[in-house]
């Protein structure tokens, strides 16, 4: 059985349900949950915060509740996995935020950079370094960490 097709089977096995904050992925972790039959069972819905007026936007966060995070960290992929959860009223909020590449960020982060983290009755959160700027199988690769992550979570 698949990764996904272990998180589909839990969250509906369950009654729980997930809701996505993915930045540098750029919705791939949210196709991914989609590509389940019967998808509507536990996907509450998802956001792409690639931006700070996206972050406002799409989750109500302002400036001033930022504070001194700054994105790109485990305390922002904590927040913005906490923050969905609660935006949507979903069991798991389940977030990622990095640089795929081909440079690094502007807060001095090697492409490759990624934090991870879910919320919920299970909480945990991750950091990744692939050591490498190829932007697409970064992408994959964060993608792919994040749902890790989601089902030890939910095998927790």
């Amino acid at each position: 059985m698949s990764l996904i097709e272990q998180i589909a089977q839990r969250l509906k096995a369950r009654g729980e349900t997930i809701a996505v904050a993915e930045s540098s992925t750029g919705g791939l972790i949210s196709a991914a949950l989609l590509s389940q039959g019967g998808a509507s069972a536990y996907y509450r819905g998802g956001a792409i915060v690639y931006t700070p007026k996206a972050r406002a936007a799409l989750m109500g966060v302002s400036k001033e509740q930022m504070g001194e995070m700054r994105s790109a960290s485990e305390p922002y992929a904590r927040f913005m996995a906490d923050r969905v959860r609660q935006h949507m009223a979903a069991t798991w909020g389940l977030a990622e935020t990095g640089a795929t590449g081909p440079s690094g960020n502007a807060y001095g982060d090697a492409a490759g950079h990624c934090c991870l983290a879910v919320s919920g009755p299970v909480s945990l959160s991750r950091v990744l370094e692939t050591g490498h700027g190829e932007r697409m199988a970064n992408m994959e690769t964060f993608r792919d960490t994040a749902l890790e992550l989601l089902l030890e979570a939910l095998n927790g």
